[in-house]
């Protein structure tokens, strides 16, 4: 036996162990089968067990699937609007102005476009104030410019920047309702053209050197922001995913080295089509502009004149969020994952311990640490709810093959093309991986993997936790660290849920696992979030056409889970064109925060104003119950 077979047998036997505290129960009838791989019971018995609803968590009735240009909510629940794309910042500021007419200089006032991951962070002497940070990924053409179309000018791609990036904003609770503070001293916008710092090992290296930078420390803007993180010490996340898509050339025969072909550059940009305008984004011209970004970017949001840092110790690839975890010895760990087809999960450990006591003295932890990727066994190969084992893959210059015999001249680059590094070990190719969350109650770790249609293919064979080929519908992975240690190189693997359309699909593998059923199934999991009690939130952006494959799927959603029980029920149905994305609640649990990004995508919705004519417009919303009590009990 070698010392990983080991380490992974001493770890499961660890885990079984645990069973008294919680991870293994008697009354955990679905978590336990699921984790061991559909031993204890049959398909049956737990499909009987979650139909019958014996949840001790969900106190809410499961609605139906919808295609309707609304909010829909289960009984007992209301909805209001806390902000909105083109909302001003400030009581000054402009106006949102339907017709596009709009400036950049405008837009960077205003609340910015397609609004994704969100953080709260309470007032610590007010429990009636709170900030929130809140990514603004990307902008719809549709409805930025009058034309609808690509930009056409440099302004037009100012404007677009001045969409992107962060919106900090203070929201205040009146009569048991959340409400945006216009004015705010604190509101403010990091978009697109915002400076930022540079910290950790590339900062200054020379391929982040520019003519505008020689000394590459300071970068210009954060855009196509994701999902986000929240530090222990009360800072802002933020994660920059598809950056290589503003990219382009203007040399359409420009050859691309192979780090820039494995980010997925190519000449002609993404649908984006800045660099025509903007010679910072034409790589004939500005080459290393592209490794500037695709980092995590620490923000402080109660220091409304601090600048942002890019925290290039935690590796550069497609970001969707940032978990946030703490060892045994008190240092910080951050799960990530890159959000590409057939791409990896990773995991940083801080090199010093997170001081408690002195939140500033926290503020460069995130410079100093190390950088690990997940590898995967191939599993039990259990048709309903498979499990394995898995161990953290160290990318350090001089270890594991990684050095300059295999492109690496340093420590810098083995971050700043992280992905190559990632291959080098070994690392396992990913159904996408998005969000990524800790149990508050077991210290679990939960991610999904949205989707993969090329499952299968050359390099992407199916197996382990990435179990069909050709995967339109998604899975939810858990693992569990061994000792219940965020430092452990091993961990154990389960699938928590394999989501399908068992109404169109039932004895098949399309159809999900045994948790999956007509009245509560979805496709393509993405966002993901634990309330204080430990309820698991799953968001969706998948395939909304309520056809073919997704026939009686209906809109975008918000489902709830026990991850005790495995049971699963929807809670909320966006409108039309939406993805659901996005969630943070009140410190007393009591109002849910959620994110309806791009309504009406390709049209169809006038999301959320309803007005004749009127323009769809991302927004965030605040969910609560009637009677005033805990959303979801």
């Amino acid at each position: 036996m070698s010392l990983l077979e080991e380490n992974q047998a001493t770890d499961l036997e660890q885990i079984v162990g645990l069973s008294r505290r919680g991870f293994i129960s008697a009354g955990a009838l679905c978590g336990a089968a699921m984790f061991l791989g559909g031993n204890l019971l049959s398909r049956s018995v737990l499909a009987a067990s979650v139909s019958a609803g014996n949840s001790k968590l969900l106190g809410f009735a499961s609605i139906a699937a919808a295609t309707s240009d609304t909010l829909t909510l289960p009984a007992g629940y209301t909805s209001s609007v806390l902000i909105s794309w083109g909302q001003p910042l400030h009581k000054d500021g402009p106006a949102f102005d339907p017709s596009g007419h709009g400036t950049a200089l405008q837009q960077e006032a205003q609340f910015g476009d397609n609004n994704d991951g969100m953080s709260l962070f309470a007032f610590p002497d007010d429990d009636n104030r709170a900030l929130m940070a809140i990514n603004n990924e990307y902008t719809n053409y549709r409805y930025l410019y009058p034309h609808g179309g690509m930009p056409q000018s440099a302004e037009e791609v100012h404007k677009a920047l001045a969409c992107e990036g962060v919106s900090v904003i203070e929201v205040q609770r009146q009569d048991g309702q959340w409400h945006f503070v216009q004015g705010s001293r604190y509101n403010r916008r990091i978009h697109g053209n915002a400076p930022i710092r540079v910290g950790g090992p590339a900062a200054g290296h020379a391929l982040l050197q520019t003519s505008a930078d020689p000394k590459g420390m300071n970068v210009l803007g954060t855009f196509q922001n994701c999902a986000n993180g929240k530090t222990p010490w009360g800072t802002y996340l933020t994660c920059e995913e598809n950056f290589t898509d503003c990219f382009g050339s203007s040399n359409a025969e420009q050859k691309f080295d192979a780090a820039q072909k494995r980010y997925g550059v190519v000449a002609a940009s993404k649908e984006i089509n800045w660099h025509p305008h903007d010679p910072r984004f034409d790589l004939a011209k500005n080459p290393n502009e592209l490794n500037r970004h695709g980092w995590v970017v620490e923000i402080d949001p109660f220091d409304p004149q601090s600048t942002p840092v890019k925290r290039t110790a935690l590796g550069r690839f497609k970001h969707e969020n940032a978990a946030l975890a703490e060892t045994h010895d008190g240092r910080a760990v951050v799960y990530m994952g890159d959000d590409e087809r057939g791409e990896f999960i990773y995991k940083f450990i801080s090199r010093d311990k997170i001081d408690h006591q002195n939140p500033k003295a926290n503020r460069d932890l995130l410079d100093h640490g190390t950088l690990y990727v997940a590898r995967f066994d191939a599993g039990d190969s259990n048709p309903d709810h498979p499990k394995g084992q898995g161990q953290w893959v160290e990318l350090s210059h001089g270890k594991n093959g990684i050095d300059a015999s295999s492109g690496f001249a340093d420590q810098a680059e083995v971050l700043i093309h992280a992905r190559l590094a990632a291959s080098v070990v070994g690392a396992t190719r990913m159904d996408r991986p998005e969000w990524i969350v800790v149990s508050p109650r077991d210290g679990q770790v939960y991610c999904t993997l949205t989707n993969n249609v090329k499952r299968g293919e050359e390099g992407q064979p199916a197996g382990g936790p990435n179990p069909r080929e050709k995967n339109v519908y998604g899975q939810i992975l858990r693992w569990r660290t061994g000792g219940d240690d965020h430092a452990s190189p091993t961990f154990a693997w389960d699938l928590f849920v394999v989501a399908g359309n068992p109404a169109l699909h039932a004895g098949t593998a399309k159809a999900g696992s045994s948790n999956i059923t007509p009245q509560n199934m979805f496709n393509s999991p993405d966002g993901l979030g634990f309330d204080q009690a430990g309820r698991l939130w799953i968001l969706t952006d998948g395939d909304s056409s309520n056809a073919g494959d997704f026939a009686g799927m209906g809109n975008n959603q918000m489902l709830c889970a026990d991850p005790e029980t495995g049971e699963i029920r929807r809670f909320m149905v966006g409108p039309v064109g939406c993805e659901v994305t996005g969630i943070s609640f009140s410190p007393d649990q009591k109002t849910l925060f959620v994110g309806i990004q791009h309504p009406g995508e390709n049209g169809g919705s006038t999301f959320p104003e309803h007005l004749p004519n009127g323009k769809p417009r991302s927004s965030v919303m605040a969910i609560r119950r009637e009677d005033g009590g805990i959303v979801g009990a």
